[in-house]
């Protein structure tokens, strides 16, 4: 039993590196994404939406994916959790990543960036699910949606986070 939940874990863990490659080859051009803004924004309030389009194409396009690929599989998730999807990396706004940046933090596992100095983009990757919650309340978000956003990289028993860290690993 003990040998599955290792396969387990490391078969998540490498679908996990995978999807981060898959990340990172659409990363380098802001002009490839095509994030689907004016569904996205339907489902956010009208603050939810505002933060949300200030967000980089490929941050967007990403969420885009991390919402579809969460409502394939909980078509009746709370209203609440798809907003949280849509906003989780609204964090990484506040600082524009240059190209080869958002590369080479890319790299960097979430652990481990918290783990350095919280300077420059290394920092903003670090701190950008606290960084997100607080432009979300700064923009009148409603309370969940920041608190999940908040949580998404250390869910913490939360069944809503949880979900959206799964999701967000997988795309």
């Amino acid at each position: 039993m003990t040998s599955r939940r290792l396969s387990d874990r490391v078969g998540r863990r490498a679908l996990g590196y995978a999807a981060k490659a898959r990340r990172l080859a659409r990363s380098v051009r802001a002009g490839d994404a095509h994030p689907d803004d004016a569904w996205a924004v339907s489902l956010l309030t009208p603050g939810e939406g505002r933060v949300y389009q200030g967000m980089d194409p490929r941050d967007r396009e990403h969420a885009c994916r991390v919402t579809l690929h969460l409502l394939r599989e909980h078509p009746a998730a709370d209203p609440e959790l798809v907003a949280a999807a849509l906003l989780h990396d609204c964090g990484k706004s506040v600082r524009p990543y240059h190209v080869a940046e958002r590369v080479l933090v890319g790299l960097v596992p979430t652990r481990l960036a918290r783990l350095l100095p919280p300077l420059g983009a290394l920092g903003i990757r670090a701190q950008h699910p606290e960084l997100g919650a607080a432009l979300l309340t700064r923009a009148g978000a409603r309370p969940r949606v920041a608190d999940l956003v908040a949580r998404h990289h250390r869910p913490a028993g939360d069944p809503d986070a949880e979900l959206l860290h799964h999701y967000d690993d997988q795309e």
